[in-house]
């Protein structure tokens, strides 16, 4: 079953149990995933170019840092409610997508795309992160792993 017909499976047991939080956030989904679907359309017309799973993902990586800053930002407001909205339609994202890696298998991950990579130097980063992209995408956030590699590089 494709990620998007999952997402408008969880849609439809939304309306029926009448779950606010859980049909807005999905609803914000499906919404972003019709964007990209128009997006990838352009000018041609009748050119049905689906959404792939790798895509959808991408979309909901996206929606969760947004709702993680939007947490932070009210956190330091003082608006816990808000916070707490923002907290909830994460966990509801996070669902849709693939389990992550533990902080030991991130470190595991690291070190074999090193060594796959022949890598040895600073200069040597770009094809470490791409292997890593390549075989843990969606798995890992690429932008707290970065100073990993980046260390290990360096000593």
């Amino acid at each position: 079953m494709l990620l998007r017909d999952k997402i408008a499976s969880s849609l439809k047991v939304a309306m029926k149990e009448r779950d606010a939080t859980r049909l807005c956030t999905l609803r914000l989904i499906t919404a972003a995933i019709n964007d990209l679907e128009i997006a990838k359309r352009g000018c041609e017309e009748g050119a049905q170019t689906p959404v792939s799973d790798e895509e959808v993902r991408t979309i909901l990586a996206k929606m969760i840092r947004q709702r993680a800053d939007s947490t932070r930002a009210y956190e330091e407001a003082g608006r816990l409610e808000l916070a707490e909205q923002e907290q909830a339609e994460v966990e509801i994202i996070e669902g849709f997508m693939p389990r992550q890696l533990s902080d030991d298998e991130k470190a595991q991950a690291i070190q074999t795309a090193i060594t796959d990579s022949g890598a040895e130097s600073i200069r040597d980063m770009g094809k470490v992160m791409g292997l890593l992209k390549q075989r843990h995408a969606g798995r890992m956030d690429f932008s707290t792993v970065s100073p990993a590699v980046r260390d290990r590089l360096v000593s």
